[in-house]
C-alpha cells in the first residue's frame, strides 16, 4: 500500500511539474518559443544542467521568456525522438520557435554553462520578436 500511494504521489507530482511538455507545447502554440531539454537519470551532464544550470537560468528570470520542458528519453522515447530528430545524445537543447514558414528548431548538444544557455534562449527569443515585429509591420501596411 505505501508503495503503491508513493508511487502515485510521484506521478502525479511528474503530471504536475512546471517543466511538462504538454503545458510548455500549449504556451509556445500562443507565440512563445519552446524549449526542450532532453535529458536522462543516468547522464552525468543531464543531472548537472537539471539541478544546476536550468533553475539558476530559471532563478534569473530568462525561463519565464519561454515554454520550458524537460523530456527524458527513457521515461518517452517516441517524444524524445520526435524532438531530437533520432539523434540519441544527451543532453539536448532544443528551441522551436513559431515562424510564418513553419517551427524552426536550433540545437545545443552536450552540458551547457548558465552563460551558454542564457545566450542560447537570448538570441531564440530575439530572433522571436524580430519575426513578430515583422508580422505586426506587414499587417500594419
Amino acid at each position: 500500500m505505501t508503495l503503491t500511494l508513493a508511487v502515485l504521489l510521484h506521478t502525479s507530482i511528474l503530471a504536475a511539474g512546471t517543466d511538462g511538455y504538454a503545458q510548455a507545447h500549449r504556451e509556445a502554440e500562443q507565440g512563445k518559443p519552446l524549449v526542450v531539454l532532453v535529458s536522462t537519470e543516468w547522464c552525468t551532464p543531464c543531472q548537472t544542467m537539471k539541478k544546476t544550470v536550468i533553475p539558476e537560468v530559471r532563478k534569473r528570470g530568462l525561463l519565464a521568456k519561454v515554454a520550458f520542458a524537460i523530456v527524458d528519453p527513457d521515461r518517452d522515447q517516441g517524444l524524445a525522438e520526435r524532438l531530437t530528430g533520432g539523434n540519441p545524445v544527451v543532453p539536448q537543447l532544443i528551441m522551436y520557435r513559431k515562424a510564418p514558414d513553419g517551427w524552426k528548431r536550433t540545437v545545443l548538444i552536450g552540458g551547457q554553462s548558465v552563460e551558454g544557455v542564457e545566450e542560447f534562449i537570448k538570441q531564440g527569443v530575439a530572433r522571436n520578436e524580430a519575426v513578430e515585429n515583422a508580422i505586426v509591420a506587414v499587417r500594419h501596411e
